[in-house]
Protein backbone atom coordinates (compact mmCIF):
# COMPACT_ATOMS: atom_id res chain seq x y z
CA UNK A 1 0.00 0.00 0.00
CA UNK A 2 1.21 3.20 -1.25
CA UNK A 3 2.51 5.35 1.61
CA UNK A 4 0.69 8.44 -1.11
CA UNK A 5 -2.57 7.07 -0.66
CA UNK A 6 -5.29 8.85 1.56
CA UNK A 7 -6.44 7.70 4.44
CA UNK A 8 -9.60 6.72 3.25
CA UNK A 9 -8.15 4.39 0.69
CA UNK A 10 -6.50 2.16 2.98
CA UNK A 11 -9.83 1.17 4.83
CA UNK A 12 -11.59 0.50 1.33
CA UNK A 13 -12.50 -2.69 0.24
CA UNK A 14 -13.89 -2.62 -3.01
CA UNK A 15 -16.82 -4.21 -4.80
CA UNK A 16 -16.00 -6.94 -7.12
CA UNK A 17 -17.74 -7.33 -10.49
CA UNK A 18 -18.60 -10.23 -12.21
CA UNK A 19 -16.27 -11.73 -14.73
CA UNK A 20 -15.95 -10.14 -18.16
CA UNK A 21 -13.86 -12.92 -19.87
CA UNK A 22 -11.97 -11.92 -22.95
CA UNK A 23 -12.49 -14.76 -24.98
CA UNK A 24 -15.43 -15.57 -26.94
CA UNK A 25 -16.03 -19.09 -26.82
CA UNK A 26 -17.83 -19.01 -23.17
CA UNK A 27 -21.46 -19.12 -22.74
CA UNK A 28 -21.80 -16.21 -20.27
CA UNK A 29 -24.52 -16.25 -17.27
CA UNK A 30 -22.46 -14.56 -14.48
CA UNK A 31 -23.39 -10.69 -15.13
CA UNK A 32 -27.46 -10.21 -15.86
CA UNK A 33 -26.60 -9.12 -19.19
CA UNK A 34 -29.83 -9.30 -21.53
CA UNK A 35 -29.11 -12.10 -23.79
CA UNK A 36 -30.88 -9.97 -26.68
CA UNK A 37 -29.30 -7.03 -28.70
CA UNK A 38 -30.66 -3.49 -27.93
CA UNK A 39 -33.24 -1.91 -30.17
CA UNK A 40 -32.64 -1.61 -33.63
CA UNK A 41 -33.76 1.87 -32.87
CA UNK A 42 -30.71 2.20 -30.45
CA UNK A 43 -28.18 1.63 -33.10
CA UNK A 44 -29.57 3.85 -35.83
CA UNK A 45 -29.74 6.55 -32.71
CA UNK A 46 -26.31 6.37 -32.07
CA UNK A 47 -25.10 5.73 -35.77
CA UNK A 48 -26.72 9.35 -36.29
CA UNK A 49 -25.10 10.69 -33.38
CA UNK A 50 -21.51 9.91 -34.67
CA UNK A 51 -20.88 13.67 -35.95
CA UNK A 52 -18.79 16.41 -35.77
CA UNK A 53 -21.37 17.48 -33.14
CA UNK A 54 -19.49 15.11 -30.87
CA UNK A 55 -16.82 18.21 -30.24
CA UNK A 56 -19.39 20.17 -27.94
CA UNK A 57 -20.06 19.18 -24.67
CA UNK A 58 -23.72 16.99 -23.87
CA UNK A 59 -25.90 18.71 -21.90
CA UNK A 60 -25.52 18.64 -18.49
CA UNK A 61 -29.17 18.07 -17.73
CA UNK A 62 -29.61 15.08 -20.07
CA UNK A 63 -33.14 17.35 -20.47
CA UNK A 64 -34.13 15.11 -23.63
CA UNK A 65 -33.79 12.46 -22.19
CA UNK A 66 -35.25 12.74 -18.53
CA UNK A 67 -38.35 13.88 -20.45
CA UNK A 68 -38.72 10.40 -21.93
CA UNK A 69 -38.29 8.56 -19.06
CA UNK A 70 -40.85 10.90 -17.52
CA UNK A 71 -43.07 10.68 -20.18
CA UNK A 72 -42.71 6.71 -20.04
CA UNK A 73 -43.89 6.62 -16.31
CA UNK A 74 -46.13 9.44 -16.28
CA UNK A 75 -44.64 12.06 -14.15
CA UNK A 76 -42.74 15.06 -14.43
CA UNK A 77 -38.71 15.65 -15.77
CA UNK A 78 -38.38 17.60 -12.62
CA UNK A 79 -39.09 13.96 -10.66
CA UNK A 80 -36.20 12.70 -12.24
CA UNK A 81 -32.06 12.51 -12.24
CA UNK A 82 -29.90 10.65 -14.89
CA UNK A 83 -26.35 9.28 -14.25
CA UNK A 84 -24.03 7.04 -15.91
CA UNK A 85 -25.47 3.82 -15.00
CA UNK A 86 -27.53 3.12 -11.65
CA UNK A 87 -24.51 2.68 -9.34
CA UNK A 88 -23.25 5.95 -10.18
CA UNK A 89 -27.29 7.32 -9.31
CA UNK A 90 -27.14 5.18 -6.22
CA UNK A 91 -22.85 6.64 -5.02
CA UNK A 92 -24.73 9.81 -5.56
CA UNK A 93 -27.85 8.61 -3.29
CA UNK A 94 -25.63 7.12 -0.65
CA UNK A 95 -23.59 10.83 -0.47
CA UNK A 96 -26.82 12.81 -1.03
CA UNK A 97 -29.56 11.66 1.18
CA UNK A 98 -27.96 8.90 3.34
CA UNK A 99 -25.67 10.02 5.70
CA UNK A 100 -27.15 10.79 8.51
CA UNK A 101 -26.71 10.70 12.25
CA UNK A 102 -28.11 7.06 12.70
CA UNK A 103 -27.15 4.11 10.51
CA UNK A 104 -29.08 2.96 7.44
CA UNK A 105 -30.81 0.05 6.76
CA UNK A 106 -30.13 -2.71 3.69
CA UNK A 107 -30.57 -6.65 3.62
CA UNK A 108 -27.89 -8.83 4.84
CA UNK A 109 -28.12 -10.43 1.19
CA UNK A 110 -28.11 -7.81 -1.14
CA UNK A 111 -26.46 -5.92 -3.81
CA UNK A 112 -22.91 -5.90 -2.73
CA UNK A 113 -21.96 -2.29 -3.41
CA UNK A 114 -24.32 -0.68 -0.82
CA UNK A 115 -21.51 -1.63 2.18
CA UNK A 116 -18.95 -0.29 -0.01
CA UNK A 117 -20.53 2.86 -0.85
CA UNK A 118 -21.01 2.83 2.89
CA UNK A 119 -17.70 2.78 3.37
CA UNK A 120 -16.47 4.82 0.81
CA UNK A 121 -19.01 8.07 2.63
CA UNK A 122 -18.34 6.58 5.64
CA UNK A 123 -21.82 5.98 6.27
CA UNK A 124 -22.58 3.79 9.33
CA UNK A 125 -25.11 0.96 8.62
CA UNK A 126 -26.78 -1.88 9.46
CA UNK A 127 -27.88 -5.18 7.83
CA UNK A 128 -31.41 -7.10 8.08
CA UNK A 129 -31.54 -10.17 8.06
CA UNK A 130 -33.79 -11.69 5.17
CA UNK A 131 -36.58 -14.61 6.63
CA UNK A 132 -35.25 -18.48 6.10
CA UNK A 133 -36.81 -18.12 2.92
CA UNK A 134 -34.65 -15.91 1.76
CA UNK A 135 -37.75 -12.32 1.63
CA UNK A 136 -37.78 -8.77 2.98
CA UNK A 137 -39.76 -8.36 6.11
CA UNK A 138 -40.60 -5.26 6.26
CA UNK A 139 -41.57 -5.50 9.76
CA UNK A 140 -37.50 -6.46 10.24
CA UNK A 141 -37.19 -2.69 9.51
CA UNK A 142 -39.02 -0.98 12.80
CA UNK A 143 -35.82 0.32 14.02
CA UNK A 144 -34.15 4.18 14.16
CA UNK A 145 -32.21 4.72 10.78
CA UNK A 146 -30.98 6.98 8.62
CA UNK A 147 -32.58 5.99 5.40
CA UNK A 148 -33.68 2.20 4.02
CA UNK A 149 -32.35 0.89 0.74
CA UNK A 150 -33.40 -2.60 -1.08
CA UNK A 151 -33.23 -3.97 -4.82
CA UNK A 152 -36.58 -5.12 -5.78
CA UNK A 153 -36.26 -7.57 -6.54
CA UNK A 154 -33.41 -8.30 -4.41
CA UNK A 155 -30.41 -9.02 -5.44
CA UNK A 156 -28.53 -11.87 -5.91
CA UNK A 157 -32.04 -13.74 -4.73
CA UNK A 158 -34.62 -12.23 -7.31
CA UNK A 159 -37.52 -12.58 -5.08
CA UNK A 160 -40.38 -9.60 -5.34
CA UNK A 161 -41.19 -7.28 -2.31
CA UNK A 162 -45.01 -6.15 -2.92
CA UNK A 163 -45.87 -2.32 -3.91
CA UNK A 164 -48.15 -2.98 -0.82
CA UNK A 165 -45.29 -3.91 1.85
CA UNK A 166 -42.86 -0.94 0.19
CA UNK A 167 -45.99 1.43 1.36
CA UNK A 168 -45.61 0.01 4.95
CA UNK A 169 -42.11 0.86 5.16
CA UNK A 170 -43.05 4.55 3.94
CA UNK A 171 -45.87 5.22 5.96
CA UNK A 172 -44.07 4.28 8.76
CA UNK A 173 -40.58 5.65 8.11
CA UNK A 174 -41.87 8.95 7.08
CA UNK A 175 -38.88 11.32 8.15
CA UNK A 176 -36.56 8.60 6.19
CA UNK A 177 -35.75 8.35 2.54
CA UNK A 178 -36.81 4.75 1.16
CA UNK A 179 -34.69 3.88 -1.54
CA UNK A 180 -36.27 1.06 -4.03
CA UNK A 181 -33.25 -0.46 -6.49
CA UNK A 182 -35.32 -1.53 -9.64
CA UNK A 183 -32.20 -2.73 -11.36
CA UNK A 184 -34.58 -5.90 -12.57
CA UNK A 185 -38.42 -4.46 -12.17
CA UNK A 186 -38.99 -4.75 -15.80
CA UNK A 187 -38.58 -8.92 -15.89
CA UNK A 188 -41.76 -9.80 -13.48
CA UNK A 189 -42.56 -6.74 -10.97
CA UNK A 190 -44.80 -3.70 -10.80
CA UNK A 191 -42.60 0.08 -10.37
CA UNK A 192 -42.62 1.84 -7.46
CA UNK A 193 -42.38 4.62 -9.64
CA UNK A 194 -46.01 4.79 -9.47
CA UNK A 195 -45.94 5.60 -5.95
CA UNK A 196 -43.83 8.63 -5.74
CA UNK A 197 -46.83 11.14 -5.99
CA UNK A 198 -47.85 9.97 -3.04
CA UNK A 199 -44.70 9.70 -1.05
CA UNK A 200 -42.56 12.55 -0.88
CA UNK A 201 -39.69 10.32 1.12
CA UNK A 202 -39.45 7.74 -1.90
CA UNK A 203 -36.44 7.34 -4.33
CA UNK A 204 -36.24 4.68 -7.08
CA UNK A 205 -33.66 3.89 -9.08
CA UNK A 206 -33.68 1.91 -12.41
CA UNK A 207 -31.21 1.03 -15.01
CA UNK A 208 -30.97 0.85 -18.88
CA UNK A 209 -28.33 -1.93 -18.53
CA UNK A 210 -30.70 -5.16 -18.33
CA UNK A 211 -34.36 -5.05 -19.74
CA UNK A 212 -33.36 -2.49 -22.43
CA UNK A 213 -29.97 -4.00 -23.23
CA UNK A 214 -27.44 -0.71 -23.08
CA UNK A 215 -25.29 -2.10 -20.34
CA UNK A 216 -22.36 -1.23 -22.49
CA UNK A 217 -23.60 2.55 -22.44
CA UNK A 218 -23.77 3.02 -18.72
CA UNK A 219 -27.56 4.91 -17.96
CA UNK A 220 -29.33 4.89 -15.08
CA UNK A 221 -31.93 7.30 -13.77
CA UNK A 222 -33.62 7.92 -10.30
CA UNK A 223 -37.25 9.29 -9.83
CA UNK A 224 -38.92 11.27 -6.81
CA UNK A 225 -40.00 14.11 -5.31
CA UNK A 226 -38.14 17.26 -6.62
CA UNK A 227 -36.60 17.98 -3.36
CA UNK A 228 -34.84 14.81 -3.10
CA UNK A 229 -33.61 15.17 -7.35
CA UNK A 230 -32.40 18.86 -6.13
CA UNK A 231 -30.03 16.89 -3.56
CA UNK A 232 -28.92 14.42 -6.26
CA UNK A 233 -28.51 17.38 -8.51
CA UNK A 234 -26.26 19.25 -6.00
CA UNK A 235 -23.79 16.22 -5.30
CA UNK A 236 -23.99 15.43 -8.84
CA UNK A 237 -22.45 19.14 -9.99
CA UNK A 238 -19.75 19.19 -7.30
CA UNK A 239 -18.55 16.17 -9.01
CA UNK A 240 -19.39 15.91 -12.70
CA UNK A 241 -21.83 18.19 -14.53
CA UNK A 242 -21.59 16.25 -17.63
CA UNK A 243 -22.69 12.65 -16.56
CA UNK A 244 -24.34 11.39 -19.59
CA UNK A 245 -22.41 11.87 -23.57
CA UNK A 246 -24.82 12.51 -26.32
CA UNK A 247 -24.49 8.89 -27.79
CA UNK A 248 -25.72 7.59 -24.43
CA UNK A 249 -28.70 10.35 -24.33
CA UNK A 250 -29.69 8.94 -28.16
CA UNK A 251 -29.49 5.68 -27.01
CA UNK A 252 -31.50 6.43 -23.56
CA UNK A 253 -34.17 8.40 -26.02
CA UNK A 254 -34.60 5.57 -28.45
CA UNK A 255 -34.77 3.05 -26.14
CA UNK A 256 -37.76 4.41 -24.67
CA UNK A 257 -39.88 5.12 -28.06
CA UNK A 258 -39.22 1.43 -28.98
CA UNK A 259 -41.83 0.26 -26.38
CA UNK A 260 -42.75 -3.04 -28.79
CA UNK A 261 -38.98 -4.10 -28.61
CA UNK A 262 -38.97 -3.59 -24.89
CA UNK A 263 -41.77 -5.57 -24.37
CA UNK A 264 -41.17 -8.32 -26.67
CA UNK A 265 -37.76 -8.96 -25.13
CA UNK A 266 -38.32 -8.96 -21.40
CA UNK A 267 -40.82 -11.26 -22.56
CA UNK A 268 -39.05 -13.72 -24.22
CA UNK A 269 -36.58 -13.46 -21.04
CA UNK A 270 -39.43 -14.12 -18.44
CA UNK A 271 -40.56 -16.98 -20.84
CA UNK A 272 -37.09 -18.46 -21.25
CA UNK A 273 -36.56 -17.88 -17.03
CA UNK A 274 -39.80 -20.28 -16.71
CA UNK A 275 -38.46 -23.12 -18.47
CA UNK A 276 -34.71 -22.47 -17.06
CA UNK A 277 -36.61 -22.80 -13.39
CA UNK A 278 -38.07 -26.16 -14.51
CA UNK A 279 -35.26 -27.28 -15.88
CA UNK A 280 -33.27 -26.95 -12.39
CA UNK A 281 -36.18 -27.93 -10.21
CA UNK A 282 -36.55 -31.62 -12.33
CA UNK A 283 -32.79 -32.14 -11.51
CA UNK A 284 -32.98 -31.19 -7.97
CA UNK A 285 -32.20 -27.59 -7.47
CA UNK A 286 -33.95 -25.32 -5.13
CA UNK A 287 -34.37 -22.37 -7.16
CA UNK A 288 -35.94 -19.66 -5.55
CA UNK A 289 -38.96 -17.76 -7.03
CA UNK A 290 -37.51 -15.10 -9.27
CA UNK A 291 -38.73 -11.89 -11.29
CA UNK A 292 -35.34 -11.27 -12.32
CA UNK A 293 -33.25 -12.12 -15.37
CA UNK A 294 -31.37 -14.58 -13.51
CA UNK A 295 -32.27 -17.41 -10.97
CA UNK A 296 -30.64 -18.06 -7.59
CA UNK A 297 -30.30 -21.97 -7.49
CA UNK A 298 -28.78 -24.61 -4.98
CA UNK A 299 -28.48 -28.57 -5.06
CA UNK A 300 -28.72 -30.77 -2.06
CA UNK A 301 -26.50 -32.81 -2.74
CA UNK A 302 -23.73 -30.93 -4.76
CA UNK A 303 -21.67 -27.99 -3.39
CA UNK A 304 -21.82 -25.11 -5.24
CA UNK A 305 -18.48 -23.79 -5.95
CA UNK A 306 -17.73 -27.12 -7.65
CA UNK A 307 -20.48 -27.08 -10.03
CA UNK A 308 -19.27 -23.68 -10.53
CA UNK A 309 -15.62 -24.61 -11.67
CA UNK A 310 -17.15 -27.54 -13.26
CA UNK A 311 -19.67 -25.64 -15.15
CA UNK A 312 -16.11 -23.46 -16.52
CA UNK A 313 -14.09 -26.21 -17.30
CA UNK A 314 -17.32 -26.78 -19.94
CA UNK A 315 -17.35 -23.42 -21.28
CA UNK A 316 -20.67 -21.50 -19.05
CA UNK A 317 -19.58 -19.26 -16.43
CA UNK A 318 -22.42 -18.95 -13.79
CA UNK A 319 -21.73 -16.78 -10.39
CA UNK A 320 -21.00 -18.07 -7.01
CA UNK A 321 -20.64 -15.77 -3.68
CA UNK A 322 -18.66 -17.11 -0.74
CA UNK A 323 -21.07 -15.09 1.46
CA UNK A 324 -22.77 -16.73 4.53
CA UNK A 325 -26.36 -17.97 4.03
CA UNK A 326 -25.54 -17.85 0.22
CA UNK A 327 -22.34 -19.79 -0.12
CA UNK A 328 -24.57 -23.05 -1.81
CA UNK A 329 -26.41 -21.07 -4.00
CA UNK A 330 -25.33 -20.16 -7.84
CA UNK A 331 -27.08 -17.14 -9.46
CA UNK A 332 -27.41 -17.95 -13.26
CA UNK A 333 -28.13 -15.49 -15.86
CA UNK A 334 -31.28 -16.28 -17.91
CA UNK A 335 -29.70 -16.68 -21.41
CA UNK A 336 -30.70 -17.44 -25.25
CA UNK A 337 -33.18 -20.33 -25.15
CA UNK A 338 -29.77 -22.03 -26.65
CA UNK A 339 -27.21 -21.07 -23.90
CA UNK A 340 -29.97 -21.90 -21.41
CA UNK A 341 -30.39 -25.78 -23.11
CA UNK A 342 -26.09 -26.39 -22.82
CA UNK A 343 -26.19 -25.09 -19.37
CA UNK A 344 -29.14 -27.61 -18.38
CA UNK A 345 -27.26 -30.02 -20.31
CA UNK A 346 -24.03 -29.80 -18.87
CA UNK A 347 -25.40 -30.13 -15.95
CA UNK A 348 -27.32 -33.25 -16.29
CA UNK A 349 -23.67 -34.38 -16.41
CA UNK A 350 -22.51 -33.02 -13.24
CA UNK A 351 -25.65 -34.16 -10.49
Amino acid sequence: MSRFWSRIVHQLDPYVPGEQPRGSNLVKLNTNENPYGPSPKVLEAIRLGVSDRLRLYPDPASQTLKQAIADYHGILPEQVFVGNGSDEVLAHVFHGLLKHDSPILFPDITYSFYPVYCQLYQIDYRSVPLTDDFRIDVADYAQTNGGIIFPNPNAPTGCLLSLEAIETLLNTHKDSVVVVDEAYIDFGGESAIALIDQYPNLLVTQTLSKSRSLAGMRIGFAAGHPDLIEALIRVKDSFNSYPLDMLASAAGVAAYEDKAYFEQTCQKVIHSREKLTTGLTEMGFEVLPSAANFVFARHPSHDAQSLASALRAEGVIVRHFKKPRIDQFLRITVGTESENQLLLSVLDTLV
